[in-house]
């Protein structure tokens, strides 16, 4: 790359090559909520763990009486910060912000405060929400160094993929995004 010019993979997604050697990461599918000079910020997809939202809203004294998303599990965010909350929502008109909220172009967001659980508790709220424990982070030129060596495979985010498609199959439907059959590719860097 020329001195200067960056990528930005800011509403991406990240999918991990299969034969990723991090655990952390093997087979998970990133959406990436900001990439800058300074590093990137993303949150796992695909990795549900043991709590539901309802239990989630219980641990910080809230009621979740939305049916549609009382059952929805939380989901592994990344390996940073776990024990904090963080909300991947469709942005909302500009009169309903929230405060710490990452606004995204291409139509999501990302909050890390309560007032987005509280509105979601009083039935308000962004409609599709997906909430994890930790984020995803690189250092300035990190990612770019793991994308040099084949460890990421990256594509335009679908939000559909995000709230619309069941777990199990994000990965598959992510890397259907890229129209071509990834399991054909080589793990091995191309030396010209």
């Amino acid at each position: 790359m020329a001195s200067g010019s960056r990528i930005d993979l800011t509403n991406q997604f990240l999918i991990a090559m299969p034969g990723m050697a991090d655990e952390t990461f093997a087979g998970s599918v990133v959406y990436l909520c900001e990439h800058t000079e300074k590093g990137a910020l993303g949150l796992v997809i695909n990795k549900p763990i043991d709590i539901k939202l309802k239990n989630l809203f219980e641990k910080v004294e809230l009621s979740l009486d939305r049916k549609e998303l009382a059952e929805q599990p939380v989901f592994f965010g990344g390996p940073v910060q776990t024990e904090r909350g963080f909300v991947l929502h469709e942005k909302l008109g500009d009169d309903a912000g929230y405060n710490s909220t990452l606004s995204i172009p291409g139509g999501l967001a990302m909050t890390t405060s309560k007032d987005v659980l509280e509105a979601l508790a009083d039935g308000a709220g962004p409609r599709k929400v997906l909430i994890t424990l930790g984020y995803s982070g690189w250092q300035a030129g990190q990612l770019e160094d793991e994308l040099g060596r084949n460890g990421w495979l990256t594509v335009d985010a679908d939000p559909a993929v995000i709230f619309d498609t069941p777990i199990e199959q994000r990965y598959d439907r992510a890397l259907s995004l890229l129209g071509f059959d990834p399991r054909m590719l080589s793990q091995e860097a191309g030396h010209a």
